[in-house]
């Protein structure tokens, strides 16, 4: 423990357990052990993802995962896309230098449903889609799907050789007659493709994986006005020869992230999944991670989850969320402007007991103001353990800094300061960080979680439950330290 920085939190007026804490993995729980996830997606109410080996996990919320999945072939580093219809899984055989060799088939197969037990179950396959024969300049594994502009692309590759994209028929996923793989990377794997704004997007994984928290694995990026290139990273160095923006990397207590996968929420929220190598709070093994996902002069960045700790949260519309009670003045007396004329002295903020000697002692209305660094002002946000997440974000408690006083939704849509924090759903909060880097706040017991109500400020003080709407700042959030 630093006992300088509690000893400076103690004389900021900040109690030490409030400070912003450091970041452990904190992600997902149930089983989430899974290395080179697939891109998720829904099927039939829940939420899939394969990886390497003959299984995969399953989720209702993208929080809790459990293993269950069944995808027959084995084999390395899936992907899945849903076109129309069909979920349609691509796969690799052989290869990844697994037995000395680096000869490999990439396979498709379809389904109609991900979930066993459904009667739409059940995998056909579509056959080889790219191959290496072992001797040339690449190895057919880890591929990725792209549907973009009509059109539907796979790259694959890995270490050994360049990745390499080949281009599919959108209404079966068969390798397109006649065309031919173009190399479009090297020193990369674990690829994926995304396309934004006109620009095609490839990511892939450099570092080394496989060694635990040893494990170098990092996420980079490139990106091209054509799917099959140049790809060049912000610097201008094309990836064919070794570019890369990093994206994520290792970071608190998880080690060595590789293989991104996006998850697009809609409403302005995008995730990306990936893996740790691995998690240093679960014997260092590789699971399954999902973080925010911001853009910034078009190019993708990865994000924390916002830290537990005690902020200042300010509507992008301006003004502070604060207990709507009566203000109670710092002691101060007018001495007029210029130089002065007693030594000058620090003046101590106000204190949480100065303040709350005018609040009521029942539930107390929430507005917002100008801020004054007050403690009516400052709110500590905490996971609460047990109390579940979604996509990656745990749900909270918001409590008045130093106090159990906590931030609580009501049936009308108005939200109020509850006396003491029970752990009830309207008490519990989803922070999102939209693309942007702005937040989003939503209420556990919102009905629908895909198209949520989420705090908003409906006028100039007043903050209400509303339909999220991402193309207005009425309902995004900055949170800042004190």
């Amino acid at each position: 423990m630093n006992t300088k920085l509690l000893a400076a939190a103690a004389l900021a007026g900040i109690a030490a357990p409030l400070l912003a804490q450091s970041n452990p993995v904190a992600q997902m729980e149930g089983e989430p052990w899974i290395h080179d996830p697939s891109t998720i997606v829904q099927s039939e109410g829940r939420f899939y993802t394969f990886g390497t080996g003959k299984g995969g996990l399953v989720s209702s919320d993208g929080w809790t995962w459990a293993s269950g999945p069944v995808r027959p072939g084995g084999g390395v580093a899936p992907d899945v896309i849903k076109l129309g219809d069909r979920y349609y899984v691509a796969w690799a055989v052989g290869g990844g230098g697994m037995n000395g060799g680096h000869k490999s088939d990439v396979k498709i197969m379809w389904t109609k449903s991900l979930d066993p037990a459904s009667k739409e179950f059940g995998f056909h396959e579509v056959g080889t889609v790219a191959s290496s024969d072992g001797f040339e300049n690449n190895d057919a594994i880890d591929p990725a799907f792209l549907l973009a502009e009509g059109r539907l692309w796979l790259s694959y590759g890995t270490y050994f050789g360049a990745i390499r994209m080949v281009e599919l028929d959108p209404r079966t996923a068969e390798r397109l007659p006649g065309n031919q793989p173009v190399d479009i990377a090297i020193d990369m794997e674990a690829t994926a493709l995304l396309h934004r704004d006109g620009w095609y997007y490839l990511l892939g994984t450099h570092g080394t994986c496989c060694d635990g928290p040893n494990s170098t694995y990092n996420i980079r990026v490139g990106r091209s006005r054509n799917p099959l290139g140049p790809y060049v990273d912000n610097f201008g160095v094309p990836l064919l020869k070794g570019g890369g923006k990093l994206v994520w990397g290792s970071n608190g207590r998880g080690r060595g992230a590789g293989h991104f996968g996006l998850v697009d929420l809609g409403d302005g929220v995008e995730k990306f999944s990936f893996h740790y190598e691995a998690d240093m709070d679960r014997s260092a093994r590789s699971v399954l991670a999902i973080l925010p996902l911001t853009w910034k002069s078009g190019w993708p960045v990865g994000q924390e989850n916002l830290r537990p700790g005690t902020y200042e949260i300010q509507s992008e519309r301006g003004g502070a969320l604060q207990l709507a009670v009566d203000e109670v003045r710092l002691p101060w007396s007018w001495t007029g402007f210029g130089p002065p004329k007693e030594p000058v002295k620090p003046v101590p903020d106000q204190t949480l007991e100065q303040n709350r000697a005018v609040w009521p002692q029942g539930y107390i209305p929430v507005d917002m103001g100008a801020y004054q660094v007050r403690p009516n002002q400052h709110w500590t946000i905490e996971p609460v353990a047990g109390a579940g997440g979604w996509f990656g974000a745990p749900y909270v408690k918001i409590v008045i800094a130093g106090t159990n006083r906590a931030l609580a939704a009501t049936p009308s849509g108005d939200v109020v300061a509850v006396p003491q924090f029970s752990g009830a759903p309207e008490q519990l909060w989803r922070i999102d960080m939209l693309a942007d880097g702005t937040y989003r706040i939503i209420p556990k017991n919102t009905p629908d979680p895909m198209k949520p109500l989420a705090l908003a400020a409906v006028g100039a003080s007043t903050p209400r439950l509303v339909r999220f709407d991402p193309a207005s700042e009425a309902g995004k959030w900055t949170f800042r330290l004190p």
